[in-house]
C-alpha cells in the first residue's frame, strides 16, 4: 500500500502572514504605510511652498498665547500639547504591557490614561483653532504678515488647518478605538479569546499618530 502523503500546511492556515506575523497587525501596518505616504504628502507639499517662499509668519509670534493669561509664551502651549501626547503614548506603551500579562485591570487603568491623554490633547488644538479663528486666521485668511514685514499669503493658514486637522481626525479615531478597547476589555472580551492583540494593534495606530505630531510640529511650530 502507498504510503500516504502529509498533507502540506499551509501559511495561512494558522492566521500567520508569509512575513509570520498576525494577519491583522500586518494588515494594521499595510494600513499605516498607506496613511504614511498621504501625511508625507501633505508635509512635502507644505515644505516645498515653504521653502520656495521668500518669507514666512514668524512661528513665534503666532503661536504666543496660553490659556487663561495674556502672558506672551511663544510655543508655551504648544510645547505642553506635546507633551500630553508623548505621555499617552507612554501610557499605551503601559496597556499593551498588561496585555502581554493578561493583566485585564492593568489594561483598562492605562487605556483609561491614553484616552484622557487625547481626549486633553484634541481640547488644547480646538483651543488653539478657536484662539486663531478669532484673531482671522483661517481656510482662505491669513492676518499674520510674514517675518520680514510684509503681507503673507494664505498658504500659511490654509495648510497649517488642513494638516493638524487631519492629524486632530486621527487623534480623534484612535480614541474612539481606545474607547472600544477600554469597554472590551472590560467586559472580558478578550480573557475569553486569550490574548490581548487588539491591544497591540490600537497601540501600533496610536503610536504612529504621536510620530506623525513630532513631524508637523517640527514643519509648523520650530522651521
Amino acid at each position: 500500500m502507498a504510503q500516504a502523503v502529509p498533507i502540506e500546511r499551509k501559511w495561512w492556515s494558522g492566521g500567520k502572514s508569509p512575513f509570520n506575523v498576525e494577519y491583522g497587525k500586518l494588515m494594521m501596518w499595510y494600513f499605516l504605510m498607506s496613511d504614511a505616504f498621504t501625511f508625507g504628502a501633505f508635509l512635502i507639499s507644505y515644505g516645498t511652498i515653504r521653502f520656495s517662499s521668500n518669507s514666512w509668519p514668524n512661528p513665534n509670534h503666532v503661536f504666543r498665547a496660553f490659556p487663561f493669561t495674556e502672558a506672551n509664551l511663544p510655543l508655551a502651549f504648544v510645547s505642553l500639547m506635546t507633551f500630553i501626547l508623548i505621555m499617552s503614548s507612554v501610557t499605551m506603551v503601559l496597556a499593551v504591557h498588561e496585555g502581554h500579562l493578561m493583566n485585564r485591570r492593568g489594561v483598562v487603568k492605562w487605556l483609561a490614561w491614553t484616552i484622557v491623554g487625547g481626549l486633553a490633547f484634541l481640547g488644547c488644538q480646538a483651543w488653539e483653532w478657536t484662539h486663531l479663528y478669532h484673531h482671522g486666521a483661517w481656510w482662505g485668511h491669513n492676518p499674520f504678515p510674514n517675518a520680514n514685514g510684509s503681507q503673507a499669503s494664505t498658504n500659511f493658514s490654509n495648510f497649517f488647518f488642513t494638516i493638524t486637522g487631519f492629524h486632530g481626525f486621527h487623534v480623534f479615531s484612535g480614541v474612539v478605538i481606545n474607547i472600544i478597547m477600554l469597554l472590551m476589555a472590560w467586559n472580558g472580551a478578550f480573557d475569553r479569546r486569550g490574548h490581548y492583540l487588539m491591544i497591540e494593534k490600537a497601540g501600533l495606530y496610536w503610536h504612529f499618530v504621536d510620530l506623525v505630531w513630532v513631524f508637523v510640529f517640527l514643519c509648523f511650530y520650530l522651521i
